[in-house]
């Protein structure tokens, strides 16, 4: 379908005719001062994408709290906001979501044009699956690193990975590809944090708060979660902030990312070298998405620490997640540690941000831990041991 087609662009100028109706002055032609671009079939095409993706939305059911199993003498609920029953599978499809509703509104996103995302992957199989609901070709651009499912998940949706070996090219090959196609870069990094609506609409926040008004600490201590854009933190600090309650908000990040460094030193401009380890959070710099002033405390997380944690919940629940998963656990568990300590009562959520299937070359391969140089065995005493005896060992 025609996107600004030159049937619908109608130019009208008082100065072009006269006023009398009779042919202008020779001479240079002026400029039109009424120029109207209504593109009907456009706009249908826009209407149908947009209720496509709500109706998406709609249909789609609340993802489920979990309760992580801890003594019940401590006084202290920790739960797990279980991401990965999206239909795509993880966190990312409400960012997904978000980005394809504000790029279509914004008459971004056009009928034929590729859209084309910079990830590392869960956000371009969600990306994938909605441009496909709508029509639209998909171009992922991503470290050559990123885990063989992921890739096959965002052919499997129909899009079409471009991998690169420099992690930190993603973002111009990214634009490139847009400018020689006519596409649209959706650049997540930048508009995470204000596509989605983080006064509610039923944002990730808002679900969590409404879940809990029926548990015996329904205004959470703390909640972690982890930064890779920024745009989940943000949204759920900006809510807490709106709407007045005291939780406070940590942001974990793990080794490889500017995160940590740039919010303790208030530095913008602050870098890191290599690619995260742990897909999906964590970034080589401080992304627009990410917004410092919002939160309240940030961990920096050994990887070898995130491993382990996800694997002791593999333990307690029974499922598998991915590493960033892990890493929210691992800080989520500190904060436990410290309320116990103390012998404060209350509750604590953290994100179950996606499955540990699209991993098993990774984080639940031990020749993968062996041959990046992880050893996750004290990280795994220091977990059971707290889970054993309420304390964290020093």
């Amino acid at each position: 379908m025609p996107g600004r087609g030159a049937a619908y662009d109608r130019s009208v100028s008082t100065e072009q005719t006269g006023t009398d109706g009779t042919a202008p002055a020779s001479g240079p032609a002026p400029r039109p001062v009424d120029v109207d671009r209504s593109d009907p079939v456009y706009r249908n095409w826009l209407k149908e994408a947009v209720r496509r993706v709500q109706a998406d939305a709609n249909r789609s059911a609340d993802t489920h709290l979990l309760l992580f199993p801890l003594p019940e003498h401590w006084g202290i609920d920790l739960y797990l906001k279980d991401e990965s029953t999206h239909p795509t599978g993880s966190l990312k499809h409400r960012l997904a979501r978000s980005l394809f509703l504000y790029g279509l509104c914004n008459g971004w996103i056009r009928p034929g044009k590729p859209v084309i995302e910079a990830s590392s992957g869960s956000t371009a199989v969600s990306e994938a699956y909605f441009a496909k609901l709508i029509g639209v070709p998909f171009i992922a651009v991503m470290p050559r690193t990123t885990s063989a499912e992921k890739t096959r998940l965002i052919e499997f949706h129909g899009g079409r990975c471009h991998l690169v070996d420099d992690p930190q090219t993603v973002y111009e090959v990214s634009a490139r590809l847009a400018e020689e196609t006519g596409g649209h870069y959706m650049d997540q990094f930048t508009y995470a944090e204000r596509a989605t609506d983080w006064r509610g609409n039923n944002n990730i926040a808002e679900s969590i708060y409404q879940q809990l008004r029926l548990e015996r600490y329904p205004e959470p201590t703390w909640i972690v979660a982890a930064a890779g854009t920024g745009g989940t933190s943000a949204t759920i600090a900006r809510y807490v902030h709106y709407m007045q309650y005291d939780t406070r908000i940590c942001v974990p990040d793990p080794e490889n990312s500017c995160f940590f460094d740039g919010w303790v030193d208030r530095d913008a401009d602050a870098t890191s070298d290599c690619g995260s380890r742990i897909e999906g959070i964590g970034r080589p710099r401080m992304e627009p998405s990410f917004v410092p002033g919002a939160i309240d405390r940030m961990m920096k997380v050994p990887d070898a620490a995130s491993i382990a944690a996800v694997r002791e919940l593999e333990t307690a629940l029974g499922r598998r997640a991915g590493g960033s998963t892990g890493t929210g656990l691992w800080s989520a568990l500190r904060i436990v540690a410290e309320m116990v300590d103390a012998g404060h009562t209350g509750s604590v959520v953290t994100l179950l941000c996606d499955p540990g299937e699209r991993y098993l070359d990774k984080y639940y391969s031990d020749a993968w831990l062996a041959g990046q140089g992880l050893d996750i065995a004290p990280y795994t005493t220091t977990l059971r041991t707290f889970l054993r005896t309420g304390t964290w060992p020093r």
